[in-house]
């Protein structure tokens, strides 16, 4: 199977979005996209970069989102990296089969309405990574 990916996010967990947003203005950053992701418990900052990719701040929305318990256990800092995919279910599929430990087996609903799905770290070298893939009509 031909898989292509590129990067979509970076993923930083912060305490709180409008605090996590005020490093990023000292860059020039004038504009935060926010959504909330109830699948996951956050709610999100979308910051564009120039070449298609973003930096996405994460907030937790409840005590028992993931996280919140990553800012527990390490504090703000980098959560997972996203790559933007195309056939996400046909990758899952190929990567169950050679052995990669996947924490969403089945795609689920996540920002911007793409359909997106987990790798374990335990898989990848200790980075937990995202697969999205934007809804048909976007591209």
């Amino acid at each position: 199977m031909d898989m292509q990916f590129e990067l979509d996010h970076i993923a930083i967990a912060v305490e709180g979005l409008d605090q996590g947003f005020e490093f990023y203005k000292t860059l020039g950053f004038t504009q935060m996209e926010t959504e909330e992701v109830p699948s996951e418990k956050v709610k999100t900052g979308f910051l564009k970069l120039g070449n298609r990719a973003n930096i996405e701040l994460l907030e937790p929305m409840s005590d028992d989102s993931t996280v919140r318990k990553f800012l527990d256990k390490r504090g703000p800092g980098i959560h997972h990296i996203c790559l933007r995919v195309k056939g996400i279910d046909k990758i899952l599929v190929e990567l169950k089969s050679k052995g990669v430990r996947l924490i969403n087996e089945q795609a689920k609903l996540g920002a911007h309405n793409c359909r997106v799905a987990f790798i374990h770290p335990a898989s990848t070298g200790g980075v937990l990574i995202e697969l999205s893939e934007k809804p048909s009509v976007e591209g």
